[in-house]
């Protein structure tokens, strides 16, 4: 018997292509990487990175919420930045969502992300 299921909702942009928004197994959420897509529109968001950044947490919220998760729940998380020089922007959205115990993280550098995105960012979170 597996234990996979998967997570979907209206409220986060769809999957740009064949994949899911996020699966619960093993107790954890493992989120697809968020980009700042609006899910109204299907487009990226207007602006800078952080316009970007705050609207891949709102994206991250739908789906833990999906899932019955909220931030408190993610163990981990891997942002995915086109640049270093987007580092400072990214943590201080970051930051304000996780201010208190935050999740271990990972950060790396792309040469590019989906959409022509400037940041991407995916999650583990605890499910059980």
């Amino acid at each position: 018997m597996s234990d996979r299921k998967i997570i979907q909702t209206n409220a986060a942009p769809a999957a740009v292509g064949p994949y899911s928004q996020a699966v619960v197994s093993g107790g954890f959420l493992y989120s697809a990487g968020q980009v700042a897509i609006d899910p109204a529109t299907a487009k990226l968001v207007d602006g800078d990175v952080t316009a970007q950044a705050h609207q891949v947490m709102r994206n991250l919220k739908a789906v833990l919420a999906a899932a019955q998760l909220d931030f408190a729940d993610i163990v981990k998380t891997t942002i995915y930045l086109t640049t270093m020089d987007h580092f400072a922007a990214v943590n201080e959205v970051y930051g304000a969502v996780f201010a208190d115990a935050p999740p271990a993280r990972s950060t790396v550098a792309v040469a590019g992300l989906p959409l022509g995105a400037l940041v991407e960012i995916d999650v583990v979170a605890r499910a059980s």
